[in-house]
């Protein structure tokens, strides 16, 4: 049985200051229950929630499209580059035991899109409404979601 799990958090490469501050709570809060956090590994909402977890002693995981280690950003301590540019979005979703989403665009949808196929809960704050993930407003309510589903106490 495997003792650690991975929580992807997903959303836009970009993010407003508002988002970004969403993100890195969430970050901090997956790094103090002991998760691993995995990400796609660049900017926006993937830099903001990995910078919340490496601040607080998690460990990150950057899932990268591009063939260079050296595009992740400063926050991630392991790096994985696929070369599969958006392809990867399925492996960013695919090592997670559970998913967050957060605002982005067609990429993030693709992700949650790809979690629901594949039966992994989504914890969606993400400006996409979709049926089959668990709508929450607030980071708290995201991480009570989280701490249920994952039956942490």
């Amino acid at each position: 049985m495997l003792k650690t799990r991975v929580i992807s958090v997903i959303g836009g490469s970009r993010c407003t200051t508002e988002t970004g501050k969403a993100a890195q709570e969430i970050g901090k809060n997956i790094a103090k229950l002991g998760l691993i956090l995995a990400c796609g590994g660049l900017g926006g909402v993937m830099e903001a929630v990995a910078k919340g977890a490496k601040e607080n002693g998690g460990t990150t995981i950057g899932i990268l499209p591009g063939d260079n280690k050296k595009d992740a950003n400063p926050y991630i301590d392991i790096a994985i580059p696929t070369g599969l540019g958006l392809a990867r979005n399925t492996l960013v979703v695919r090592v997670a035991d559970l998913i967050i989403a957060l605002p982005g665009e067609y990429g993030t949808l693709s992700e949650i899109s790809f979690a629901l196929i594949l039966n992994k809960i989504v914890i969606n704050l993400s400006n996409w409404d979709i049926e089959g993930a668990i709508r929450v407003k607030t980071v708290d309510e995201a991480i009570k979601h989280l701490g249920k589903a994952l039956r942490i106490k």
